[in-house]
């Protein structure tokens, strides 16, 4: 999983690593040029020292070389901070090219602490929501829409795209492309309470067929029970106080406050990148979710070792 700044896959991640760059070998060579004078005034203060005598001499005349020298240092400072102001505005206006009608477009809402994924549709029916976790196609733009559900977030993929804060009754938006398949984590960047540092997402870049079919499988409900122990699972969600939060298309649970669960089973992680998808961690999660993110809206849930078994066996199927 990529998640490095100084590794981009793609052109906007691209012109950040490059700018980086270059303030740090300008920055390095700035710091040798200053160690190296240093060194010489040392140097040549430690041999006068040396060779001094007893004998007083007056104070000698005001070097002119020295206010020469300053004078320089101060007028090369000055351009480069000119020349970092240059690169850092050129990186900005490159890093806003990207815009294109062409591209995908994706609603992101930040909740505390987890996001929201929504790719819509002029056809509703084919909308499709998911949670933590997005998928798009490689070589071509993605426009997310960002919106905050209650606090600012901020949204980062560091191997893709800087950073665009969500603050709420403010939508943005932000553009992105990845020019390579991978599997890139994201995060939010900007305090957001306590579980801040667990509020992470996937970003996978996949090639367009793959992105279609993937993006034709959300469209479909949930799948059926495969046998008498998921279809238990299945009533113990929907009667239970699951549904009460979560949604699963195509059954009665029609929750909207927290993530929808249709396909879930597909995912690569759970709890807002906390967790591996696994049904070990995810009955872990169901039982006390408290435990291993603290101040979530999930409470725990007491279930029996036949019913937790039948739920897991129910949500193991959403694929």
């Amino acid at each position: 999983m990529i998640r490095s700044v100084l590794d981009p896959a793609g052109p906007q991640a691209g012109h950040i690593a490059a700018l980086w760059w270059f303030v740090l070998w300008v920055s390095v060579a700035i710091l040798t040029l200053v160690t190296l004078a240093l060194l010489l005034a040392l140097f040549r203060s430690a041999a006068r020292s040396s060779g001094s005598t007893a004998v007083t001499t007056p104070e000698p005349a005001p070097d002119r070389r020295a206010g020469i020298i300053v004078g320089v240092c101060v007028a090369a400072t000055c351009i480069i901070l000119i020349v970092f102001l240059t690169a850092s505005v050129v990186t900005g206006h490159r890093m806003a090219q990207l815009a294109s009608d062409q591209g995908v477009t994706i609603k992101l809402t930040g909740y505390r602490w987890w996001w929201k994924v929504e790719y819509s549709d002029p056809e509703p029916a084919k909308t499709v929501i998911t949670a933590n976790e997005i998928h798009i196609p490689i070589g071509r733009p993605v426009l997310i829409n960002t919106y905050s559900q209650d606090v600012i977030h901020s949204f980062w993929i560091p191997a893709l795209q800087g950073k665009r804060d969500l603050i709420p009754g403010n939508p943005s938006a932000i553009w992105l492309q990845a020019d390579q398949p991978g599997v890139f984590e994201g995060q939010c960047a900007e305090f957001c309470g306590f579980q801040h540092a667990h509020m992470r997402l996937v970003l996978v870049a996949e090639s367009q067929e793959q992105f279609q079919a993937w993006l034709d499988a959300q469209r479909q409900p949930a799948r059926s029970p495969a046998n008498s122990t998921a279809e238990r699972g299945q009533k113990i969600f929907v009667s239970g106080p699951c549904a009460l939060c979560h949604s699963i298309r195509g059954t009665d649970a029609n929750g909207h406050v927290a993530p929808d669960l249709t396909h879930l089973a597909g995912r690569l992680k759970i709890a807002a990148g906390t967790l591996p998808n696994t049904p070990g961690h995810l009955a872990g999660w169901i039982i006390d979710s408290q435990h291993i993110k603290p101040g979530n809206a999930m409470p725990p849930t007491s279930l029996s070792a036949e019913d937790l078994q039948a739920l897991l066996a129910y949500l193991g199927g959403l694929a």
